[in-house]
């Protein structure tokens, strides 16, 4: 289902790069998933400032679709969050997934946030905080079911089964897990947490419960539960890695060739003489580096589309700077000031991460502020 972002006019001579994000196709992204958890509810999550895209911008648009629950990592994640809903949604919810930081309860209450508690000793600190104020205060509560990173391990999921007067105070919005396989569908590990989860529910406490990310969607509605989070896939990266990508493009990357030029052996190219030519050839250089979120390991790797042709990257990328060659492309497709596609219709960013021996969560992620950004839609 993978849409194509079309190229862009250079709106910005000074900038070495055009990052084009299409709001329109993450809300799309969003309602198509929305759509298949229901009736379940679906949230965003935009942590990593929405994957890199920009929360000032993916937030608003969004919830103007509907959302109304969006999860972030950290405490002020969460508060650039509420800044963004404020004028479009105020009654939205978001959770902060890293847990009730010591002296912070008062940015919790005084900004509508909701904590994840993730051990007892936050379950404790929170339940205070509800005693000392006479009040009964929201939360989410994490069961670890075989992540073995944040979440109620078995022990303390024992002690706190055993002792439900713990969640005196504590209105406990959802209890919530997090998968560890749930891109490798033959890995029976997400219908054992499934298990572990239900399992765990039967023993404490009737709540709302929150279990599938992206790929846990496409898992079935027996993930589902009450409120699926999916991240990845709203930004394009395939959540189903076994089919085609069933999520639209949203970004699309175009740099500018900075200098072309001619090159013969026994010359080399760029940091460590990495690339030693064998033939006469002709280096085109880029204006984007690893500084801009284009990884290293991509060098010697990766290929860089010019005029519709995939130029293989040559020698080490470097902070600012990309080299390729050029040498079989019409010396007029390849002149100093062209844009060139680095992620979009034929680079997809799933694609750029496989070359670059990662995924596509971190390129996203790892996008620069260098870029002269272009929204679309939303």
């Amino acid at each position: 289902m993978s849409g194509n972002i079309v190229s862009v006019t250079d709106p910005n001579p000074r900038a070495g790069a055009i990052l084009t994000v299409d709001l329109g196709a993450v809300v799309a992204n969003w309602t198509q998933l929305r759509d298949r958890v229901a009736p379940a509810e679906c949230s965003a999550v935009v942590k990593a400032d929405a994957y890199g895209l920009g929360v000032p911008r993916i937030v608003p648009a969004l919830a103007a679709a509907g959302c109304r629950t969006f999860v972030v990592a950290q405490l002020e994640e969460a508060l650039a969050v509420r800044r963004a809903l404020e004028p479009v949604a105020p009654d939205a919810q978001i959770f902060s997934l890293g847990g009730l930081p010591a002296g912070c309860a008062g940015d919790f209450l005084a900004n509508r946030i909701l904590p994840v508690l993730n051990h007892l000793g936050e379950i404790a600190a929170w339940r205070d905080v509800a005693a000392s104020r006479g009040e009964v205060l929201p939360a989410v509560i994490h069961i670890d079911t075989g992540m073995n990173r944040l979440g109620l391990g078995p022990d303390e999921l024992d002690a706190l089964a055993a002792h439900p007067e713990w969640l005196e105070g504590i209105d406990v919005r959802y209890w919530m897990t997090h998968l560890a396989c749930a891109d490798e569908f033959d890995q029976p590990m997400t219908a054992e947490q499934r298990d572990r989860f239900r399992a765990a529910l039967a023993r404490l406490p009737k709540a709302k419960a929150s279990f599938a990310n992206s790929s846990g969607i496409f898992h079935g509605k027996d993930h589902h539960f009450d409120l699926a989070r999916p991240g990845c896939a709203l930004y394009g990266v395939n959540p189903t890695p076994h089919l085609a990508n069933p999520m639209r493009d949203t970004v699309r990357l175009d740099a500018r060739l900075l200098q072309v030029r001619h090159c013969a052996p026994p010359m080399t190219v760029g940091y460590g003489a990495a690339h030693r030519l064998t033939g006469p050839a002709r280096i085109a250089t880029i204006g984007v580096g690893y500084a801009d979120g284009y990884m290293r390991s991509l060098g010697g790797k990766g290929h860089i589309i010019v005029d519709g042709v995939a130029a293989p990257i040559v020698g080490r990328i470097s902070m600012d700077l990309i080299t390729i060659d050029v040498t079989g492309l019409p010396e007029s497709a390849a002149q100093p000031g062209r844009l060139v596609e680095l992620i979009g219709p034929h680079r997809p960013v799933d694609q750029v991460a496989a070359e670059g021996g990662t995924i596509g969560y971190e390129i996203l992620t790892s996008l620069g502020r260098r870029y002269h950004r272009i929204y679309l839609g939303g």
